[in-house]
């Protein structure tokens, strides 16, 4: 019999406990070795996670596994999470860092591999215990990267259950989890993230994505589909960042459409399309569970598609933003929706539809060698992050080729329902003691700060 959550949570506020006054040095061997004991099984928790799952591309898995965790390695080296993190003598500041306690983390079905470690390890550096809630349909995958994780903690000779998991997870064990622990860090689907906001207990979570990529005039085109390829056909569209809809611009479009074909994407006509929206969607509103992270040659057979051979995803025309048509929506799936719009104007207002429909505050991306179409876009465009001239899927939640935090937790801000908009990453992960001294008086001097005004409308 498994133990229950009130076990699970003593345990881990013991273990918590052991390692809450320990030195950074000491801190830092432990995240390492735990770090190394996950990254070097990759292999072996990928194979399970798409038999387990039947989500995926195995290849992929591995990649993801060992680069989420070396990337998120990466950005904490150095980084101080014990004691005074910051002096500010001129403002006589000075702020430690805290442990949270005790972190309940829900984990989706489709990223159960890589989700552990990104979780975990900032939980550790920052002197917490977790607890992992995993879709039940990963579970033993999630214990499999425990395991590991659990080794690195044995040869640091830090406790053991500073991680654990839930051995048979089910909805309601993960409803008392986040009641109980001091923080949840949810990522999944939109109702275990409205859960764990209503759980009484502080929490991070994410949005839906349905990233929408222009790519305007003066794109290199074929680097501009080659990077979209990548960034859909990556682990099959697992991600909530794959590119889900793209808005070509109008004097590029067929040129644009001939480079995503010559790196295999096949073009879905009218009969096509009508078959393949009956498939994906049969009641008109759920998404088919049964083409989620599946392969582009199992989708189109189960749509009665004759693909050629070599094809890696499928396109079909954007024709209307609306309930209605769902292909303007999130499908995590091997289909791309094509967009056509005239000026750029148009292009920001797609975004805005579609996100606005689906995807609130998630994510957006240009292809583009325009500074002027970078700024409008960023200014206008309410998404927590935006890719310029990359794979989204790939770039979104951290790569070595950008400065994004590495994460596989994208907070959407309040666009999206979320507490922040940023990657929750390892300062996401700790509390902040504020130490304040006292300094000479800085007396602001009313000219100053109403001189404008006064000029403008007297005082």
């Amino acid at each position: 019999m498994q133990p229950g959550i009130d076990e699970l949570i003593q345990r881990a506020r013991s273990a918590q406990r052991e390692v809450e006054y320990w030195p950074q040095e000491k801190v830092d061997l432990m995240v390492a070795a735990a770090g190394w004991e996950t990254y070097k099984n990759a292999e072996k928790i990928a194979r399970l996670a798409v038999d387990e799952t039947g989500m995926g591309v195995y290849e992929h898995k591995v990649l993801k596994h060992q680069k989420k965790t070396l990337g998120t390695l990466r950005d904490m080296q150095g980084v101080k999470t014990v004691g005074v993190i910051e002096e500010d003598p001129q403002k006589g500041l000075i702020k430690v860092a805290k442990p949270v306690g005790v972190i309940g983390a829900l984990t989706p079905v489709t990223n159960c591999e890589a989700t552990l470690p990104s979780k975990s390890l900032p939980a550790l550096k920052c002197r917490n215990a977790i607890i992992f809630a995993p879709h039940p349909h990963a579970k033993q995958t999630a214990a499999l990267v425990v395991s590991t994780l659990r080794e690195g903690l044995r040869k640091a000779g830090a406790p053991l259950d500073l991680i654990q998991t839930i051995e048979e997870p089910s909805v309601e064990l993960s409803k008392e989890l986040m009641s109980k622990v001091d923080l949840v860090i949810a990522t999944g689907g939109g109702p275990m993230v409205k859960s764990a906001y209503s759980s009484g207990t502080p929490a991070y979570g994410v949005g839906a994505g349905n990233a929408v990529v222009i790519v305007d005039e003066t794109a290199d085109l074929p680097a501009a589909a080659e990077k979209i390829c990548q960034g859909k056909i990556f682990d099959n569209a697992t991600s909530c960042s794959s590119e889900n809809s793209i808005a070509l611009q109008a004097g590029i479009y067929e040129r644009m459409l001939e480079c995503l074909k010559a790196v295999g994407g096949y073009w879905c006509g009218e009969d096509e399309r009508a078959k393949l929206q009956q498939t994906m969607w049969p009641d008109g509103i759920h998404l088919n569970k049964d083409i989620v992270a599946q392969p582009v040659a199992k989708i189109a057979g189960m749509a009665g598609v004759a693909i050629p051979e070599g094809t890696k995803f499928l396109m079909v025309a954007g024709k209307h933003v609306g309930d209605d048509d769902p292909f303007c929506k999130e499908k995590l799936s091997l289909v791309l929706t094509v967009w056509k719009y005239n000026e750029f104007e148009e292009a920001i207002r797609l975004v805005e539809d579609i996100t606005s429909l689906n995807g609130r505050g998630h994510s957006c991306g240009i292809h583009t060698a325009s500074e002027a179409h970078i700024l409008e876009l960023g200014l206008r465009a309410k998404v927590s992050r935006m890719m310029v001239n990359q794979s989204h899927s790939l770039g979104n939640s951290g790569n070595y080729n950008n400065g994004m935090p590495f994460t596989l937790t994208l907070g959407c801000g309040t666009w999206g329902g979320n507490i922040t908009s940023e990657n929750v990453h390892w300062k996401h992960y700790m509390n902040v003691t504020w130490i304040s001294k006292p300094i000479d008086p800085v007396i602001p001097k009313e000219e100053e700060i109403f001189k404008e005004v006064w000029k403008k409308f007297g005082k």
